[in-house]
């Protein structure tokens, strides 16, 4: 029997894009990012990231890195998003979308359309 030799995986990234938010003033890239660093649980405990997991912020941007090994599902990225979103009271107003995958944007809902939609029936 020939054993295959162990293949390295890859970290995980997830990223989130609040470019749109951010723009007009509505979100604070910073106070995610902490929040990320205070609630995502590593072993069962929250804020326990050590060298498994790092979280990087850009202006408009905040990735979530897990070391090979790590379980951080994408899903619970986007739970954590939307808890923070709640927590400021703008869940009503922006929605998460994955966007490709292995990032979720933040958009405005579309209320609007949803009216017009509504009346046209």
């Amino acid at each position: 029997m020939v054993s295959r030799p162990k293949t390295k995986r890859p970290s995980k990234v997830v990223v989130v894009d609040a470019s749109i938010p951010v723009a007009d003033s509505v979100f604070d890239v910073q106070a995610f990012k902490t929040f990320l660093e205070q609630r995502i649980k590593v072993n069962g405990k929250a804020g326990n990231l050590g060298e498994s997991v790092s979280v990087e912020s850009t202006p408009s941007q905040v990735s979530v890195t897990a070391k090979p090994g790590t379980k951080l599902p994408k899903r619970y990225v986007k739970y954590l998003t939307k808890k923070f979103l709640k927590k400021d009271n703008t869940r009503d107003i922006f929605r998460v979308i994955a966007s490709d995958k292995k990032t979720y944007s933040i958009k405005y809902l579309n209320i609007g359309q949803d009216d017009e939609e509504e009346q046209s029936e």
